[in-house]
């Protein structure tokens, strides 16, 4: 079962061409398989190894995380608004898990 959970802030509204910043706190154990647990034995590798953000469709964000990464990344990105549409932000685990949250971000003429 995975560990993996997210805090977003997508800002509601933005005027069309302006720059909109996504910023994500992951909470994540983001465990590389070297450490020992209290009885010696190795903590299974689970890390957070990509981050994709789409919006309106598109791939907007694309990052490959490294285990090096600390435990609960905190990530933010900034793309231009020019249509109104979904954002949607997804972790990729490792293991195969994900998580993905959304939210609508409304674009209004200048």
């Amino acid at each position: 079962m995975s560990e993996l959970s997210a805090r977003v802030r997508i800002p509601e509204r933005a005027r069309r061409g302006e720059v909109v910043e996504i910023r994500t706190l992951a909470s994540h154990p983001m465990e590389t398989g070297f450490r020992l647990d209290t009885d010696g034995h190795r903590v299974p590798r689970n890390l957070i190894d990509r981050v994709t953000c789409r919006y309106a469709g598109r791939t907007v964000f694309d990052a490959t995380l490294r285990p090096a990464i600390a435990a609960n990344p905190y990530l933010s990105f900034r793309f231009v608004a020019d249509v109104s549409g979904e954002v949607e932000l997804t972790w990729h685990e490792d293991t195969g898990a994900t998580l993905t949250e959304r939210g609508h971000l409304e674009v209004e003429d200048p």
